[in-house]
Protein backbone atom coordinates (compact mmCIF):
# COMPACT_ATOMS: atom_id res chain seq x y z
CA UNK A 1 0.00 0.00 0.00
CA UNK A 2 1.33 3.55 -0.68
CA UNK A 3 0.02 6.14 1.49
CA UNK A 4 -1.66 5.20 4.50
CA UNK A 5 -5.08 7.75 5.16
CA UNK A 6 -5.00 7.00 8.78
CA UNK A 7 -1.94 7.54 10.08
CA UNK A 8 -1.75 11.02 8.08
CA UNK A 9 -5.09 11.98 9.64
CA UNK A 10 -3.91 10.43 13.21
CA UNK A 11 -6.96 8.17 13.51
CA UNK A 12 -8.38 4.46 14.23
CA UNK A 13 -9.36 2.50 11.27
CA UNK A 14 -12.90 2.32 13.32
CA UNK A 15 -12.84 6.47 13.21
CA UNK A 16 -16.30 7.30 12.75
CA UNK A 17 -17.34 10.57 10.52
CA UNK A 18 -17.10 12.61 13.39
CA UNK A 19 -13.74 11.74 14.50
CA UNK A 20 -12.35 11.87 10.55
CA UNK A 21 -13.90 15.91 10.75
CA UNK A 22 -12.65 16.70 14.03
CA UNK A 23 -9.08 14.94 12.73
CA UNK A 24 -9.06 16.80 9.55
CA UNK A 25 -10.04 20.64 11.18
CA UNK A 26 -7.08 20.06 13.51
CA UNK A 27 -4.32 19.17 11.24
CA UNK A 28 -5.77 21.16 8.56
CA UNK A 29 -5.45 24.24 10.61
CA UNK A 30 -2.01 23.26 11.71
CA UNK A 31 -0.64 22.73 8.02
CA UNK A 32 -2.53 25.48 6.03
CA UNK A 33 0.29 26.78 3.49
CA UNK A 34 -1.50 30.37 4.40
CA UNK A 35 -0.31 29.77 7.99
CA UNK A 36 2.68 28.70 6.91
CA UNK A 37 4.76 30.70 4.81
CA UNK A 38 8.59 29.94 5.99
CA UNK A 39 8.02 26.29 4.85
CA UNK A 40 4.95 27.12 2.53
CA UNK A 41 6.34 23.90 -0.01
CA UNK A 42 6.22 21.17 2.50
CA UNK A 43 2.87 22.87 3.72
CA UNK A 44 1.60 22.57 0.62
CA UNK A 45 2.35 19.10 0.15
CA UNK A 46 1.21 18.33 3.76
CA UNK A 47 -2.10 20.02 3.10
CA UNK A 48 -2.85 18.22 0.07
CA UNK A 49 -2.35 14.76 2.42
CA UNK A 50 -4.33 15.73 4.46
CA UNK A 51 -7.30 16.67 2.17
CA UNK A 52 -7.21 13.55 0.01
CA UNK A 53 -6.84 11.23 2.63
CA UNK A 54 -10.34 12.30 4.51
CA UNK A 55 -11.98 12.84 1.44
CA UNK A 56 -11.55 8.93 0.49
CA UNK A 57 -12.23 8.05 4.63
CA UNK A 58 -15.16 10.39 4.87
CA UNK A 59 -16.68 8.41 1.45
CA UNK A 60 -18.00 4.77 2.31
CA UNK A 61 -17.43 3.71 -1.25
CA UNK A 62 -13.76 5.17 -1.64
CA UNK A 63 -12.77 4.12 1.93
CA UNK A 64 -14.23 -0.12 1.27
CA UNK A 65 -11.86 0.39 -2.16
CA UNK A 66 -8.84 2.05 -0.20
CA UNK A 67 -9.15 -0.72 2.34
CA UNK A 68 -9.22 -3.28 0.17
CA UNK A 69 -6.78 -1.88 -2.91
CA UNK A 70 -4.62 0.64 -1.34
CA UNK A 71 -5.01 4.40 -2.37
CA UNK A 72 -3.54 3.73 -6.21
CA UNK A 73 -7.04 1.16 -6.69
CA UNK A 74 -8.92 5.19 -5.47
CA UNK A 75 -6.95 7.12 -7.97
CA UNK A 76 -7.45 4.68 -11.18
CA UNK A 77 -11.26 4.70 -10.40
CA UNK A 78 -13.23 7.64 -13.12
CA UNK A 79 -14.95 10.15 -11.61
CA UNK A 80 -18.31 9.12 -13.52
CA UNK A 81 -18.19 5.67 -12.17
CA UNK A 82 -20.10 4.42 -9.07
CA UNK A 83 -21.05 8.11 -8.65
CA UNK A 84 -17.10 9.10 -7.45
CA UNK A 85 -16.61 12.84 -6.87
CA UNK A 86 -12.97 13.89 -6.23
CA UNK A 87 -12.49 17.23 -4.22
CA UNK A 88 -9.50 19.37 -4.22
CA UNK A 89 -8.07 20.32 -1.20
CA UNK A 90 -9.67 24.41 -1.49
CA UNK A 91 -13.11 22.56 -1.65
CA UNK A 92 -12.78 20.36 1.19
CA UNK A 93 -11.71 23.15 3.20
CA UNK A 94 -13.84 25.33 2.82
CA UNK A 95 -16.99 23.00 2.96
CA UNK A 96 -15.97 22.38 6.42
CA UNK A 97 -14.36 25.83 7.62
CA UNK A 98 -17.48 28.12 5.80
CA UNK A 99 -14.59 29.24 3.27
CA UNK A 100 -13.30 31.97 5.83
CA UNK A 101 -10.15 30.19 6.15
CA UNK A 102 -9.79 28.89 2.58
CA UNK A 103 -9.30 32.86 1.62
CA UNK A 104 -6.24 35.19 1.52
CA UNK A 105 -6.80 38.76 2.51
CA UNK A 106 -10.11 39.62 0.38
CA UNK A 107 -8.87 37.67 -2.32
CA UNK A 108 -9.95 33.48 -3.23
CA UNK A 109 -7.45 30.89 -3.38
CA UNK A 110 -7.04 29.64 -6.84
CA UNK A 111 -6.18 26.88 -8.66
CA UNK A 112 -4.04 26.35 -11.89
CA UNK A 113 -4.95 25.37 -15.17
CA UNK A 114 -5.89 21.66 -16.15
CA UNK A 115 -2.72 19.80 -17.71
CA UNK A 116 -4.49 17.21 -20.41
CA UNK A 117 -2.19 14.43 -21.77
CA UNK A 118 -2.90 11.58 -24.29
CA UNK A 119 -3.30 7.98 -23.00
CA UNK A 120 -2.44 5.55 -26.36
CA UNK A 121 -3.55 2.38 -25.04
CA UNK A 122 -3.93 -0.83 -27.73
CA UNK A 123 -6.79 -2.77 -28.47
CA UNK A 124 -5.18 -5.72 -26.57
CA UNK A 125 -4.83 -3.44 -23.26
CA UNK A 126 -8.31 -1.99 -23.47
CA UNK A 127 -9.40 -5.61 -24.14
CA UNK A 128 -7.65 -7.60 -21.18
CA UNK A 129 -7.07 -4.26 -18.57
CA UNK A 130 -3.06 -3.48 -17.66
CA UNK A 131 -1.47 -1.42 -15.06
CA UNK A 132 0.81 1.65 -16.39
CA UNK A 133 2.81 3.36 -14.70
CA UNK A 134 3.74 7.08 -16.03
CA UNK A 135 6.83 9.36 -15.37
CA UNK A 136 5.63 12.73 -14.98
CA UNK A 137 6.95 16.03 -14.69
CA UNK A 138 5.65 19.43 -13.30
CA UNK A 139 6.57 22.43 -11.84
CA UNK A 140 6.18 23.17 -7.85
CA UNK A 141 7.44 25.89 -6.17
CA UNK A 142 10.10 25.44 -3.72
CA UNK A 143 10.80 26.51 -0.39
CA UNK A 144 11.73 30.04 -1.52
CA UNK A 145 8.44 30.09 -3.50
CA UNK A 146 10.51 29.56 -6.68
CA UNK A 147 9.25 27.32 -9.16
CA UNK A 148 11.02 23.80 -10.03
CA UNK A 149 10.93 20.50 -12.00
CA UNK A 150 9.82 17.88 -9.80
CA UNK A 151 9.40 14.04 -11.19
CA UNK A 152 6.72 11.79 -10.02
CA UNK A 153 5.58 8.19 -11.16
CA UNK A 154 2.04 7.74 -11.53
CA UNK A 155 -0.03 4.49 -11.19
CA UNK A 156 -2.97 4.23 -14.14
CA UNK A 157 -4.72 0.67 -13.76
CA UNK A 158 -6.57 0.65 -17.21
CA UNK A 159 -9.90 -1.25 -16.70
CA UNK A 160 -11.31 -3.68 -19.42
CA UNK A 161 -13.64 -2.05 -21.90
CA UNK A 162 -12.47 1.14 -21.42
CA UNK A 163 -13.26 3.36 -24.88
CA UNK A 164 -11.96 6.17 -26.34
CA UNK A 165 -11.94 9.60 -24.55
CA UNK A 166 -12.21 8.02 -21.21
CA UNK A 167 -10.35 10.45 -18.68
CA UNK A 168 -8.24 9.70 -16.07
CA UNK A 169 -8.20 12.21 -13.36
CA UNK A 170 -5.03 13.29 -10.78
CA UNK A 171 -6.29 15.88 -8.65
CA UNK A 172 -3.51 18.61 -8.08
CA UNK A 173 -1.12 16.66 -10.16
CA UNK A 174 -0.47 19.50 -12.75
CA UNK A 175 1.75 22.56 -12.80
CA UNK A 176 1.35 25.01 -9.84
CA UNK A 177 2.19 28.80 -10.01
CA UNK A 178 2.63 31.41 -7.21
CA UNK A 179 -0.04 32.46 -5.38
CA UNK A 180 -2.72 29.88 -6.93
CA UNK A 181 -2.76 25.96 -6.14
CA UNK A 182 -1.69 22.92 -8.02
CA UNK A 183 -4.01 22.37 -11.35
CA UNK A 184 -5.15 18.68 -12.21
CA UNK A 185 -3.63 16.21 -14.07
CA UNK A 186 -5.80 14.40 -16.31
CA UNK A 187 -5.15 11.85 -18.64
CA UNK A 188 -7.81 10.89 -22.26
CA UNK A 189 -7.96 7.43 -23.30
CA UNK A 190 -6.51 7.69 -27.46
CA UNK A 191 -7.07 4.45 -29.22
CA UNK A 192 -3.93 2.52 -31.47
CA UNK A 193 -5.30 1.04 -34.85
CA UNK A 194 -5.12 -3.12 -34.54
CA UNK A 195 -3.65 -4.66 -37.50
CA UNK A 196 -6.92 -7.20 -37.50
CA UNK A 197 -10.05 -6.09 -35.57
CA UNK A 198 -11.73 -2.76 -35.86
CA UNK A 199 -14.12 -1.42 -32.81
CA UNK A 200 -17.30 -0.80 -32.95
CA UNK A 201 -18.69 0.93 -29.86
CA UNK A 202 -18.56 -2.33 -28.20
CA UNK A 203 -18.45 -4.80 -31.19
CA UNK A 204 -15.37 -6.15 -32.63
CA UNK A 205 -15.50 -6.54 -36.36
CA UNK A 206 -13.60 -8.09 -38.80
CA UNK A 207 -13.09 -8.47 -42.31
CA UNK A 208 -12.39 -12.31 -43.93
CA UNK A 209 -11.62 -12.52 -47.78
CA UNK A 210 -12.72 -16.28 -48.94
CA UNK A 211 -12.84 -17.54 -51.97
CA UNK A 212 -15.79 -18.45 -54.03
CA UNK A 213 -15.44 -22.11 -53.69
CA UNK A 214 -15.59 -21.44 -49.75
CA UNK A 215 -18.63 -19.32 -50.26
CA UNK A 216 -20.31 -22.22 -51.57
CA UNK A 217 -19.21 -25.42 -50.18
CA UNK A 218 -18.75 -24.09 -46.66
CA UNK A 219 -15.58 -23.04 -44.51
CA UNK A 220 -14.42 -23.47 -41.09
CA UNK A 221 -13.03 -19.77 -40.46
CA UNK A 222 -9.90 -19.85 -37.46
CA UNK A 223 -9.45 -16.35 -35.29
CA UNK A 224 -6.75 -15.55 -32.32
CA UNK A 225 -9.09 -13.36 -29.95
CA UNK A 226 -7.06 -10.18 -28.32
CA UNK A 227 -6.50 -12.02 -25.10
CA UNK A 228 -4.56 -15.44 -27.35
CA UNK A 229 -7.50 -17.96 -27.13
CA UNK A 230 -8.19 -19.73 -31.02
CA UNK A 231 -11.95 -19.94 -32.23
CA UNK A 232 -12.95 -21.99 -34.53
CA UNK A 233 -16.43 -20.63 -36.20
CA UNK A 234 -17.82 -23.28 -38.84
CA UNK A 235 -19.58 -21.14 -42.10
CA UNK A 236 -22.06 -23.76 -43.05
CA UNK A 237 -24.70 -21.98 -45.05
CA UNK A 238 -23.96 -20.53 -48.44
CA UNK A 239 -22.26 -17.08 -47.84
CA UNK A 240 -23.38 -14.09 -50.36
CA UNK A 241 -21.91 -10.85 -51.18
CA UNK A 242 -22.02 -8.40 -47.91
CA UNK A 243 -23.07 -11.46 -45.91
CA UNK A 244 -22.22 -10.59 -41.86
CA UNK A 245 -21.63 -13.55 -39.26
CA UNK A 246 -22.41 -12.40 -35.77
CA UNK A 247 -20.95 -14.29 -32.79
CA UNK A 248 -22.46 -13.47 -29.58
CA UNK A 249 -20.26 -12.34 -26.90
CA UNK A 250 -17.21 -12.62 -27.93
CA UNK A 251 -16.70 -8.19 -28.54
CA UNK A 252 -15.03 -5.89 -26.42
CA UNK A 253 -16.13 -5.85 -22.18
CA UNK A 254 -18.51 -3.73 -21.24
CA UNK A 255 -16.30 -1.44 -18.51
CA UNK A 256 -19.59 -0.62 -16.62
CA UNK A 257 -21.65 -3.81 -17.10
CA UNK A 258 -18.81 -5.87 -15.77
CA UNK A 259 -18.95 -9.90 -16.89
CA UNK A 260 -20.44 -8.59 -20.38
CA UNK A 261 -19.11 -9.05 -23.82
CA UNK A 262 -20.61 -6.93 -27.11
CA UNK A 263 -20.20 -9.04 -30.24
CA UNK A 264 -17.73 -10.60 -32.65
CA UNK A 265 -19.27 -9.51 -36.39
CA UNK A 266 -16.72 -10.86 -39.44
CA UNK A 267 -18.08 -9.02 -42.83
CA UNK A 268 -16.93 -11.89 -46.04
CA UNK A 269 -15.46 -10.46 -48.95
CA UNK A 270 -15.99 -12.95 -51.84
CA UNK A 271 -12.79 -13.46 -53.99
CA UNK A 272 -14.13 -14.12 -57.42
CA UNK A 273 -12.39 -15.94 -59.94
CA UNK A 274 -11.28 -13.64 -62.84
CA UNK A 275 -11.61 -16.36 -65.92
CA UNK A 276 -13.00 -19.12 -66.52
CA UNK A 277 -12.46 -22.30 -68.96
CA UNK A 278 -15.08 -24.09 -70.98
CA UNK A 279 -14.80 -27.03 -69.26
CA UNK A 280 -14.86 -25.13 -66.18
CA UNK A 281 -17.95 -23.86 -67.03
CA UNK A 282 -19.99 -26.40 -68.22
CA UNK A 283 -18.43 -28.66 -64.89
CA UNK A 284 -20.11 -25.65 -62.73
CA UNK A 285 -23.31 -25.85 -65.12
CA UNK A 286 -23.35 -29.58 -64.46
CA UNK A 287 -23.09 -28.83 -60.69
CA UNK A 288 -25.45 -26.17 -60.45
CA UNK A 289 -28.03 -28.43 -62.11
CA UNK A 290 -28.19 -27.24 -65.34
CA UNK A 291 -28.17 -31.05 -66.67
CA UNK A 292 -30.37 -29.98 -69.64
CA UNK A 293 -27.91 -28.31 -71.54
CA UNK A 294 -26.02 -31.47 -71.72
CA UNK A 295 -28.34 -33.53 -72.49
CA UNK A 296 -29.93 -31.09 -75.67
CA UNK A 297 -27.29 -29.83 -77.25
CA UNK A 298 -29.09 -26.24 -78.06
CA UNK A 299 -26.84 -25.39 -81.46
CA UNK A 300 -27.55 -28.97 -83.19
CA UNK A 301 -31.01 -29.70 -81.92
CA UNK A 302 -33.36 -26.80 -82.50
CA UNK A 303 -33.04 -27.77 -86.31
CA UNK A 304 -34.92 -30.98 -86.00
CA UNK A 305 -36.75 -29.64 -82.43
CA UNK A 306 -39.04 -27.48 -85.08
CA UNK A 307 -39.25 -30.08 -87.49
CA UNK A 308 -40.69 -32.87 -85.12
CA UNK A 309 -42.95 -29.90 -83.70
CA UNK A 310 -44.72 -29.20 -87.07
CA UNK A 311 -45.37 -33.35 -87.50
CA UNK A 312 -46.31 -34.59 -83.94
CA UNK A 313 -49.27 -34.23 -82.58
CA UNK A 314 -50.81 -34.16 -78.99
CA UNK A 315 -49.07 -35.35 -76.03
CA UNK A 316 -45.55 -35.83 -78.17
CA UNK A 317 -45.52 -31.66 -79.30
CA UNK A 318 -46.39 -31.30 -75.51
CA UNK A 319 -43.78 -33.25 -73.10
CA UNK A 320 -40.79 -32.65 -76.10
CA UNK A 321 -41.69 -28.70 -76.96
CA UNK A 322 -41.70 -28.48 -72.95
CA UNK A 323 -38.29 -29.89 -72.79
CA UNK A 324 -36.77 -27.95 -75.24
CA UNK A 325 -38.69 -24.68 -73.89
CA UNK A 326 -36.96 -25.20 -70.56
CA UNK A 327 -33.64 -25.71 -72.25
CA UNK A 328 -33.80 -22.42 -74.33
CA UNK A 329 -34.92 -20.20 -71.59
CA UNK A 330 -31.98 -21.22 -69.28
CA UNK A 331 -29.86 -19.27 -71.65
CA UNK A 332 -30.48 -15.66 -72.04
CA UNK A 333 -28.71 -15.81 -75.88
CA UNK A 334 -31.25 -18.03 -77.19
CA UNK A 335 -34.07 -16.15 -75.83
CA UNK A 336 -35.92 -15.75 -79.05
CA UNK A 337 -35.78 -18.98 -80.36
CA UNK A 338 -37.24 -20.22 -77.32
CA UNK A 339 -40.35 -17.31 -78.12
CA UNK A 340 -40.12 -18.97 -81.55
CA UNK A 341 -40.56 -22.44 -80.08
CA UNK A 342 -43.63 -21.42 -77.77
CA UNK A 343 -45.33 -20.54 -81.08
CA UNK A 344 -44.47 -23.46 -83.25
CA UNK A 345 -45.80 -25.31 -80.40
CA UNK A 346 -49.48 -23.45 -79.94
CA UNK A 347 -49.83 -23.87 -83.52
CA UNK A 348 -49.34 -27.24 -83.65
CA UNK A 349 -51.59 -28.05 -80.51
CA UNK A 350 -53.75 -25.91 -83.15
CA UNK A 351 -54.02 -29.04 -85.39
CA UNK A 352 -55.11 -31.50 -82.91
CA UNK A 353 -58.73 -30.59 -82.98
CA UNK A 354 -59.90 -33.79 -80.25
CA UNK A 355 -57.59 -31.82 -77.64
CA UNK A 356 -59.23 -28.97 -77.23
CA UNK A 357 -58.51 -28.40 -73.22
CA UNK A 358 -54.49 -29.89 -73.40
CA UNK A 359 -54.35 -27.04 -76.36
CA UNK A 360 -56.00 -24.23 -74.10
CA UNK A 361 -54.15 -25.37 -71.31
CA UNK A 362 -50.94 -24.95 -72.87
CA UNK A 363 -51.52 -22.01 -74.41
CA UNK A 364 -52.15 -20.50 -71.02
CA UNK A 365 -48.76 -21.66 -69.99
CA UNK A 366 -47.08 -20.54 -72.94
CA UNK A 367 -48.28 -16.61 -72.95
CA UNK A 368 -47.45 -17.03 -68.95
CA UNK A 369 -43.67 -18.57 -69.75
CA UNK A 370 -43.02 -15.33 -72.04
CA UNK A 371 -44.52 -12.92 -69.75
CA UNK A 372 -42.23 -14.37 -67.28
CA UNK A 373 -39.06 -14.10 -69.21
Amino acid sequence: MGLDYYSILKVEKTASEEDLKKAYKKRAMKWHPDKNTSNKLEAESKFKQISEAYDVLSDPQKRQIYDLYGDEAVSSVEPEEKGFRRRDATEIFEELFGGSEGKEEGKEVRKASVVENKLVCGLEELYKGSKRKMKISRSVLDEHSKLTTVEEILAIHIKPGWKKGTRITFPEKGNQEPGVTPGDLIFIVDEKPHAVFKRDGNDLVIHKRISLLDALTGKTIKLATLDGRDLRIPIKDIVKPGHEEVIPDEGMPISKEPGKRGNLRIKFDIKFPSRLSSDQKSDLRRVLGVTAVKAFPVETELTSSFAFLRFSSGFYTLAYGACMYEVLISHEEYLLQSLSLTCTLILSLFRERNQVILTCLCLALCFLSCFLV
